[in-house]
């Protein structure tokens, strides 16, 4: 089984309820979440104009390959009414991979660790709470030593 660490992200509409529903159809569809942090509200980032997240990150643990896993939280997000008109444009909901195991992937359609997660603190105070200790395989850096670099000051609270 892998470890698998997701980030869930709403700005739109009744923001827990889409959490809620992610959660009940990645059980459903990939695997039960083995451990999940509290939900922060965040400053919306990258296009900072948009409405307030609310953000998670849940571990699960799977035997699906990475593209598995993306292809089902791609249809989720879908069904979930997510649209892609904009980059960093609001969404009913987001689901990035941020860790998939200690596997590095550069493919076109999926990096993982995910690319700007470094750079994130509405990524990084919540998986620092369920991970603190797992190491970046691309930066060898904890998570908390990742934490302590980060230059985002966007606000992040916990709800």
């Amino acid at each position: 089984m892998i470890n698998v660490f997701l980030l869930l992200g709403s700005n739109l509409g009744d923001r827990n309820v889409f959490l809620h529903k992610a959660i009940a159809c990645i059980e459903q569809d990939i695997a039960p979440v083995v451990d999940r942090s509290a939900v922060y509200e965040t400053q919306s980032w990258g296009k900072t104009n948009q409405p307030d997240y609310l953000n998670q990150v849940i571990m699960l643990q799977t035997n699906l390959t990475a593209q598995q896993v993306l292809a089902k939280i791609l249809h989720i997000e879908t069904v979930l009414g997510r649209s892609r008109e904009e980059k960093w444009g609001s969404r009913t909901i987001d689901i990035d991979i941020l860790f998939y195991g200690d596997e590095i992937i550069n493919q076109p359609n999926l990096i993982v660790p995910h690319p700007q997660l470094h750079n994130r603190r509405f990524t990084l105070e919540p998986l620092g709470v369920l991970a603190p200790g797992l190491i970046h395989p691309v930066l060898n850096k904890t998570i908390l030593e990742l934490k302590s670099d980060l230059k985002d000051d966007l606000i992040v609270k916990k709800l």
